[in-house]
């Protein structure tokens, strides 16, 4: 009897744990200066229901779109964030673009 009631508890946690999004903290450290594309010295990755890709600043939680998916969630209000634009630096190398969110996107989407 303990056996089964034990066998059913670790199947719901488990079960659990695969259906809750994964996230991951990435820091400019573990990327380097140079690919770095935020003000902040590290962000939260993660992949949501419908393939969304969101960055995440870990002090205020806010979230910031990485794909259209996701962009389109927020404009339709069935999820909130704020443009990817406002934490992005300008890329030294073209004053007139923002660095590639590139690398993130592909982090990301590995996490779907």
């Amino acid at each position: 009897m303990k056996k089964t009631v034990l066998s059913i508890l670790l199947l719901a946690c488990t079960s659990t744990a695969f259906a809750a999004p994964q996230v991951i903290t990435v820091s400019r450290f573990e990327v380097g200066k140079d690919n770095w594309a935020f003000n902040r010295e590290e962000v939260m990755l993660t992949c949501r229901p419908g393939h969304a890709l969101y960055a995440i600043n870990p002090s205020t939680l806010v979230q910031y779109p990485l794909n259209d998916i996701a962009e389109q969630q927020v404009a339709s209000g069935s999820s909130k964030g704020q443009p990817i634009s406002i934490i992005q630096i300008d890329d030294p190398a073209n004053p007139s673009q923002k660095k590639s969110l590139q690398p993130f996107i592909e982090r990301a989407d590995k996490l779907c």
